[in-house]
């Protein structure tokens, strides 16, 4: 039984690294795509992960599997296809805050199919995860339906985190469709601040997961930034501050912080219906911890702490 099986996006995130001596912008090749963030977050912090995308059978492609494997997230379902080349996503970063232009026209990502999933991963998982960017294309998008099927059918709990990227949807009308339209099979969820709107057609955060929640959603989180986060559920409604830190790059700072939170579901075992007010504080307050010590380094996969560091920052 893995604690959580994720499917989605897997890429090179080129991160800004300086200049050269000509005076030239050099890029540091940085393993990344949100649910490969989320689950090296959660194998960071010793949970039994498994990878469902698909790559380039590139050089691009074999590095990313590579760092998964090094992580112990299980590939049997990471493809690697010869016709397709791996995503790429260039950043740029000012005063901490990152914007991407993408490679992938079409990307590795976007061309998995229904039938190349791997339905035992599916049916031995706690949790599953997805997010929005396997929902811009076909055949992607139909792969993800069925993965949501599949695990929520075998008792999974279902994990969505709705990443908004504008250049990848053909208008914002698309991505509004298609992001709320996986709302329904969804049991916790997480958005940004800057989504509430798109997702809800409420910018206020509280008032977003409001409406999330009337939707079906059992358990809502709003990031909001230096401002922290709060959950939401049918009974209980918490807010904790972020941790006070040095801010170096945000790529994985949403990830790291949902890494956290369903590391905290999957260690305790704790569904939506089992939260109190003092059970969500805690899970709260860890996961922001984990996104405090990521935003601390360069690039996603490779910033996300330890156990041991997360543990260690809320002992003192």
């Amino acid at each position: 039984m893995y604690d959580v099986t994720a499917l989605g996006e897997l890429l090179i995130d080129f991160t800004p690294c300086g200049v050269s001596e000509a005076g030239r912008a050099l890029f540091e090749q940085n393993p990344g795509g949100a649910p490969a963030n989320v689950l090296a977050a959660l194998s960071k912090l010793g949970c039994r992960t498994a990878f469902i995308g698909k790559v380039g059978n590139d050089m691009h492609g074999a590095y990313l599997r590579g760092v998964l494997e090094g992580l112990e997230i299980n590939t049997a379902n990471l493809i690697s296809d010869p016709d397709v080349f791996t995503t790429l996503a260039f950043v740029a970063l000012q005063n901490g805050e990152r914007s991407f232009s993408f490679a992938r026209k079409p990307g590795a990502d976007t061309q998995l199919k229904p039938e190349e999933l791997n339905e035992d991963l599916l049916k031995q998982t706690k949790i599953f995860h997805f997010g929005s960017l396997s929902l811009t294309d076909e055949p992607a998008r139909s792969a993800t339906y069925a993965a949501v099927k599949t695990a929520k059918e075998a008792g999974a709990l279902i994990s969505y985190d709705p990443n908004y990227r504008a250049p990848l949807w053909q208008s914002r009308e698309a991505a509004i469709r298609e992001m709320r339209a996986a709302i329904p099979y969804v049991d916790i969820m997480k958005i940004s601040d800057e989504e509430c709107d798109l997702l809800t057609d409420a910018s206020d955060p509280d008032e977003a997961a409001v409406r999330l929640l009337t939707a079906g959603v059992k358990c809502v989180f709003v990031t909001c930034g230096g401002d922290g986060a709060l959950l939401k559920t049918a009974s209980v409604s918490a807010r904790e501050p972020a941790m006070k830190c040095e801010l170096v790059d945000t790529t994985g700072a949403g990830d790291s912080f949902w890494g956290g939170i369903l590391y905290q579901f999957a260690a305790n075992d704790w569904k939506p219906e089992d939260l109190d007010m003092e059970k969500a504080q805690t899970m709260l307050r860890f996961a922001n911890a984990v996104a405090g010590l990521c935003v601390q380094k360069r690039g996603a996969i490779p910033a996300m702490p330890s156990k041991e560091a997360v543990e260690a920052v809320l002992n003192t």
